[in-house]
This record gives structure tokens, sequence and C-alpha cells, in this order.
């Protein structure tokens, strides 16, 4: 594997799930890690548990917002002085409703942190990696931004407008060097997906659960640290012919 020894690593998303994952695994392998995330006191939480892994930076910024995004950018150059590896991973699950009941400023809310997040982030770290002439970005977005998702509507568009925008983001870098892939998880064992599980079930019976594993071929929910090893590889030199692709890592969920 690659020597991460002194990569810069940014995290969208870092205080918790996928995020919190990548950011150790990365830092397990001697990287320096910037974590970005809207919760302070998770945040700080997290930089504490992380920080006698590695150097770890954390960011508070709301990745929907440009001058969150050019804040936490500023600042992770500050600190590291560029980035190599971005992870464009900050998400949120929205509410569980058919189309017909969703209403507009559901919808928009997850489009502001999940597609417009992501391309603020790919806005302002693309020019950073050209300049250096190397970089790669790994876009997190979901089973769901490659098929259907009934009552999450919202949430499977923004993850489709996701790989629309890695495809291009890919192209339009590869000349100066810089790759950029998107992953697409299935259920993982965060707390994004014991929301949907709430909201599928109120009343806690365990059968949106039972129904999500009964479509998963190895039987169980990812837990974080598949979807982070994932991270790690695209990240490194290992992967240094793969651009603009889109990987699954749903436990076989694809292959039906």
């Amino acid at each position: 594997m690659t020597d991460f020894a002194g990569r810069r690593i940014r995290i969208t998303g870092g205080a918790s799930g996928i995020g919190a994952a990548a950011a150790e695994a990365f830092l397990r392998i001697g990287a320096r890690v910037a974590i970005v995330d809207i919760g302070a006191a998770a945040l700080e939480a997290r930089r504490a548990a992380l920080e006698p892994l590695g150097e770890v930076v954390a960011i508070r910024a709301d990745v929907s917002s440009e001058q969150g995004t050019d804040g936490y950018v500023a600042q992770t150059l500050h600190a590291f002085g560029g980035i190599d590896v971005f992870v464009n991973n900050a998400g949120v699950e929205g509410r569980v409703a058919p189309i017909a009941e969703q209403s507009a400023d559901d919808f928009d809310r997850v489009i502001a942190v999940n597609l417009r997040g992501c391309f603020l982030g790919l806005r302002a770290v693309l020019p950073i990696m050209s300049a250096q002439g190397s970089g790669s970005i790994i876009n997190t977005s979901s089973a769901a931004g490659l098929d259907g998702a009934p009552g999450l509507a919202p949430y499977s568009a923004s993850k489709h407008g996701v790989v629309a925008l890695t495809k291009s983001a890919a192209l339009e870098s590869a000349a100066a060097g810089v790759r950029v892939n998107s992953i697409h998880p299935s259920p993982v064992d965060t707390p994004m997906i014991e929301s949907i599980m709430r909201q599928r079930d109120p009343q806690g019976s365990g059968s949106a659960r039972q129904a999500f594993l009964a479509r998963i071929p190895l039987g169980r929910f990812a837990e974080p640290d598949d979807i982070a090893q994932l991270i790690v590889f695209l990240g490194s030199d290992e992967s240094a012919f793969v651009t603009g692709a889109q990987y699954r890592v749903d436990g076989g969920m694809g292959a039906a």
C-alpha cells in the first residue's frame, strides 16, 4: 500500500460514520487529516478520539454554504499547505416519504447538503489539486445513487447527481493529474441508517431492518470500516489509473 506518511487528507462529514472511519484509517497509515463537520460538540469529540493516532485538525463548517466551503478549504491549506486526498462525504438522509408527500423544503435541504455541498467542495478543491499536478477525490454517493429508492426520492436524486459531478470532474481534471471517483455503499451501520429505520418503522418492530437485510446477499449492513478501506484504496497510488468510476460496496445488492 502507498506510503501515506505526511499526505494531506481532508474529509467532510468527518465527525461520525463513514467519515470518522476514513479519518481513523488514514491516520493509522501516517496521513495528516482534517475533518470537517457542522456539529461542534461531535466534531470536537471525534478530534479528541482521533488525536492519539496522529495529526488531526477539526474544522466546523456548513458544506452547503459557499462561505463555509471556502472557509474549510482555507483552514486546511493553512494547516497543511495542500490537499492530496479529498473525501467529499458529508450527507443527510432527509425525510422518508413518497414523492407526493415530500415538501419542496424537504427536497431543497437534501439537495443543498448532498449535491450542492459536493459541487462546492469540488469547485474549491479541483484548482488546488490541478496546481499541484496531483490529487484524488472520492465522492460519497450511495447504492441509491445508481438505483431507485422508494420513500427516499430526494436522497436518491441527490446521489444520482453526485455521479454526474464525478464523471464531469474526472474528465475535466484528468489532464492535470487529478482523479475523481464515487463510492456507492449499501446501508451502513451508522446513525443515518438508524434514522431511516426509525422513519420506516416507528413502532420499532425490526421489520424495516429485516426488509433491508433481505436485499443484501451478504446478509448484513456494512460497517463504516468496510467503506473506509475502499476510500483508502482510491486515495492511494495503487488506484493511479482509476478515475471517473463508480464503486459499489453493497454486499452484492447490485448483482441482483
